[in-house]
Formats: C-alpha cells, sequence, structure tokens
C-alpha cells in the first residue's frame, strides 16, 4: 500500500471517532520503513487541546487500529497538538491562518528564492500569495511547497 493510500485508509478509520468524541482531526503523518513505523495523529478542538484529551483519542485510536490493523508492521503511535509552529499541509490551512506569519520551502526556486518567511495574503485552490518584507509580494503554487509552518514572532 503506498504512504497516501496509508493515510487515507488511517484517516477513514480514526476521523469518525474524533468526530463522536467532539475532536477535529488537523492531520496524520506516518513515517518510519521497516522495522517500527511511526503514526502521528495531530488533533484541535476550540478552547485548545489537554493531555487528558490526547490519551483519551490514543486510547480510542488504538482500539480501532488493533482491530482493522490498516498499519503494515508494529509502530508507536502519538497522539498530540499541532502547537503553535504548526505545520501547514492543506489549502484549508492556509486558509484558516490567513494574515499570519509562516515559514516556506520549495522545492524549486520562485523569484530566485526557496526559503520564505512572511504573512499569508490569499490562500486559494492552486496557490497562495505571501506578504515577504519591503512590500514584496510573490505567489506560490502548493505543488511546490515542500514543507510549511506557522512561525511565532516573539
Amino acid at each position: 500500500m503506498e504512504m497516501n493510500d496509508l493515510e487515507a485508509s488511517v484517516t477513514g478509520l480514526v476521523k469518525p471517532v474524533l468526530d463522536d468524541l467532539g475532536i477535529e482531526l488537523y492531520c496524520i503523518q506516518i513515517s518510519g520503513g521497516k522495522g517500527r513505523g511511526l503514526l502521528r495523529v495531530f488533533i484541535e478542538k476550540e478552547g485548545g487541546v489537554t493531555i487528558d484529551d490526547c490519551q483519551r483519542v490514543s486510547r480510542e485510536i488504538e482500539a480501532i487500529l488493533d482491530v482493522e490493523d490498516p498499519m503494515p508492521g508494529p509502530f508507536t503511535l502519538e497522539v498530540s497538538s499541532p502547537g503553535i509552529e504548526r505545520p501547514l499541509n492543506r489549502p484549508e490551512d492556509f486558509r484558516r491562518f490567513t494574515g499570519q506569519t509562516a515559514r516556506v520551502v520549495t522545492i524549486e526556486s520562485v523569484e530566485n528564492q526557496k526559503f520564505f518567511v512572511g504573512e499569508i495574503l490569499e490562500a486559494g485552490d492552486d496557490e497562495i500569495i505571501m506578504l515577504l518584507p519591503k512590500e514584496r509580494q510573490v505567489a506560490i503554487a502548493y505543488k511546490i511547497i515542500s514543507k510549511a509552518r506557522l512561525e511565532v514572532n516573539v
């Protein structure tokens, strides 16, 4: 099973459990290969995620994953909040945090650079528009973003 198929399969099992608990699935990350895999489940809820929420979700998810067994081989399950420097993976993530500062790394150069820190001005279906220092705007296609996360301004 390819990683996207595996993520979709695990998401299909996990999301209804979280919906029943009143908790939102932010994203799932699966890594590791041979040996022991790692399944990270990032959750959110109004008012913030507590340790008790993570423990409760972990117990519920472990139960369904033990029965359905979608993971190839042994794995470690981690449940947590995405945190303040949360990853931005989907267009919805960028839309949700429009107006905030993000750090974006691309696999191809855009205007002679691959690393950007700036305000998310717009998040469309195919690209984001960021406001960089010196009032410069840049459009970055989602398909060339290798990594993005919110930037904490201190």
